[in-house]
């Protein structure tokens, strides 16, 4: 009796918990959006400069690195960012073409921390009344409840062979 308390507990607890991927997701799409923006200005300027004065970005890069320490660092500093900006536009393909039940298969694009920490900071779990959030709340009980389910039997596992050892002596 107690088992299938905690195997539906855990259903209904991955029930609960992947019903608000379709939410979480879209909130951080939404975010990656804004973040691939800001850092497309930031690039966008870059190479106009680099432009300005006949350079393209790898040689501009080279050319900062080589202005001394503030330069070395300040060439470091917009090499990540131009690194992290097409991560991250390559990230918002992927996610854009992606329907809310793909987004699981795309799910390793999820892969900034910055973007999944603040879109989570302003999460609000809600009860799912879509479609995709229902299907995922299915999938979740039924996966939260075979996981519960899976650690139960293991848990059981040597008390099965100590009956059965005890009923063949």
């Amino acid at each position: 009796m107690i088992s299938r308390i905690l195997v539906l507990a855990g259903g209904f607890s991955g029930a609960v918990g992947l019903s608000q991927f379709p939410e979480f997701s879209q909130q951080y799409a939404q975010r990656l959006g804004g973040a691939v923006d800001e850092l497309q200005g930031f690039v966008a300027e870059f190479d106009a400069d680099a432009a300005s004065v006949g350079l393209g970005r790898e040689e501009a890069l080279t050319q900062l690195a080589a202005g001394g320490e503030l330069g070395a660092a300040r060439a470091e500093t917009m090499s990540k960012t131009i690194n992290r900006y097409e991560r991250l536009r390559a990230a918002q393909n992927t996610l854009e073409s992606a329907g809310p039940f793909s987004r699981v298969y795309n799910v390793a694009q999820f892969n900034d921390r910055e973007i999944a920490q603040a879109a989570l900071a302003d999460f609000k779990p809600a009860v799912p009344v879509t479609f995709e959030g229902a299907i995922f709340a299915i999938g979740g009980l039924l996966s939260g409840s075979a996981l519960v389910s899976f650690v139960l039997s293991l848990l059981r596992l040597p008390f099965r062979r100590r009956k059965a050892a005890e009923g063949s002596a």
